[in-house]
């Protein structure tokens, strides 16, 4: 199969990943401008894409210096994949189909990395999109943890279509703490069983990384997605001032503008390393907390100012007791720290996360699924310093003051009214008894029950009172007092024939 289109857009090597609400247009031209030879927008839902311009036009942008570029699709539809192909035909050199998304959502929308069990759907998809579109189609997946199913999986994509192929080396489960390592030899299998250009993608952390993977897998290219956010100038191998970076970032947002959001998440990936000293939430708050290029040009000039002199060499702000402690700065003591420092952490440098084992030795260590008074004071307590945060400290003992949900219930009282009645008494009765016999027996009686709100007496007293002040006025009847009580009375004959003497006897005290 002829390769010339991979050819003319320079055989790269160097590519940024497609990334949801992070390869947007002004990232796109940070990293080209550091290196990286190719670049994918971030994944845009086909369905959306194609029934919406607004979102169409606020989603994707592009200009003259964003080339070679490759647009990403998610979506289960045939008919609308292509017709959102159709769309961007003219503005990228390739579409590709995201077969790779582990997260909740995709699963959800059935798409990413839910669609690779079935391959007619997915051969349907490839098809489609290539007869509609002049361009390449090509598409991203994901491993299965069988190496002759993936090269099968790989195969299929190939003979539906595909001509560019990105292999992320990890299942759909490896995510979010259980991420753990991407396993190349899947992806030298493919590379080996293909005839078609093929990306690596996973465990792509520096620059040495890329020639690691480059010559483990034998791949065309390779992708970096979470080593690129926090050091955009991974591709040329150095490791800038995250400052420098951080304006340079602003500047183009300045010219390309996008959703504060993409921003904020950009600078949080940046500053990640000077974020992890307590002696910088004030400048973390700022971050958290900004609206507008201002607030955030704020935050660069703030860890700038307070950094500065330290890389320069000389001390500075923060030995002259400007920034406060400088052990607490991660200034003076990061540096006195050690050597432990592989670099300054005003430097971007990768984020490393701990490994999925060691991840389950924590939680089983924490023990969080018991939500006890007791097993909140032991993490408070805990001597290793392990933190957790205030939101979830707050859930933890709200819920440890639950009952256990297989605890025996407590025994019901016998809470029932007077016989023959079976009716559930009032908690607040007077009497003792259900809201219907509690009437009953108040207007027998005369009687108030303050529990139900039953005022017999007190009624019967207001009105004898009011007919004797009318009478004596002369408005009324002097005799209408006792023709109120004698309607009592009647009410009463009334209650015990239908009820019965001893009915009507029991509501007594």
């Amino acid at each position: 199969m002829s390769h010339d289109w991979f050819e003319r857009i320079g055989k790269p090597k160097y590519v940024v990943a497609p990334m949801v609400d992070a390869s947007e247009l002004a990232w796109r031209i940070l990293c080209r401008r550091h290196g990286a030879q190719l670049c994918y927008t971030p994944m845009f839902h086909s369905n959306v894409f194609v029934k919406d311009p607004k979102y169409r036009k606020e989603s994707f942008t592009t200009c003259p210096e964003d080339r070679p570029l490759i647009v990403q699709f998610c979506g289960n539809n045939p008919d609308t994949m292509a017709a959102a192909a159709k769309l961007v035909e003219e503005h990228c050199d390739a579409i590709d189909i995201n077969l790779g998304c582990p997260q909740a959502i995709a699963k959800r929308g059935r798409y990413g990395s839910f669609l690779q069990d079935d391959w007619e759907l997915l051969n349907s998809i490839v098809q489609a999109m290539s007869k509609a579109v002049s361009i390449p189609i090509t598409c991203k997946v994901r491993i299965f943890d069988d190496i002759d199913k993936t090269v099968e999986y790989a195969r299929m994509l190939e003979r539906a279509g595909c001509r560019l192929l990105t292999v992320h080396g990890r299942t759909r489960e490896q995510k979010g703490p259980l991420t753990g390592v991407a396993r190349w030899k899947h992806i030298k299998a493919v590379r080996e069983a293909v005839s078609i250009p093929v990306f690596a993608n996973g465990n792509i952390q520096c620059l040495a990384d890329v020639a690691r993977c480059l010559a483990a897998t034998g791949a065309a290219g390779v992708m970096s997605a979470e080593g690129n956010l926090t050091n955009p100038a991974i591709f040329e191998g150095a490791s800038p001032v995250t400052w420098d970076v951080a304006d340079e970032y602003l500047d183009l947002v300045q010219q390309y503008p996008c959703p504060t959001s993409y921003i904020r998440g950009h600078l949080f990936k940046i500053f990640h390393k000077i974020f992890t000293f307590e002696d910088n939430d004030e400048i973390r708050q700022i971050l958290a907390t900004g609206q507008n290029l201002n607030d955030f040009r704020k935050v660069s000039s703030a860890i700038k100012q307070k950094y500065l002199s330290w890389h320069q060499g000389g001390g500075g702000a923060a030995a002259a007791g400007g920034a406060g402690d400088a052990g607490a700065a991660g200034g003076e003591g990061a540096l006195r720290a050690g050597a432990a420092l592989l670099l300054p952490p005003w430097l971007c440098q990768p984020y490393v996360r701990m490994s999925p084992e060691e991840h389950t030795r924590k939680m089983q260590a924490l023990n969080i699924i018991q939500d006890s008074e007791s097993q909140c004071k032991r993490i408070l307590e805990d001597p290793e310093g392990n933190v957790i945060s205030r939101k979830k400290m707050k859930k933890l003992r709200r819920t440890s003051r639950r009952p256990a949900r297989d605890a025996p219930r407590a025994p019901r009282p016998a809470d029932t009214c007077l016989p023959p009645c079976a009716n559930p008494r009032g908690g607040k009765c007077e009497y003792k008894l259900c809201k219907k016999c509690c009437k009953s027996k108040c207007f027998v009686e005369e009687r108030d029950c303050r529990g139900h709100g039953v005022l017999v007496a007190t009624r019967r007293r207001a009105a004898q009172h009011h007919a004797a002040l009318r009478a004596a006025r002369g408005d009324s009847d002097p005799s209408e007092a006792q023709h109120h009580t004698t309607l009592l009375a009647q009410r009463d004959g009334d209650l015990r024939e239908a009820q019965g003497d001893a009915a009507v006897e029991a509501y007594t005290l």
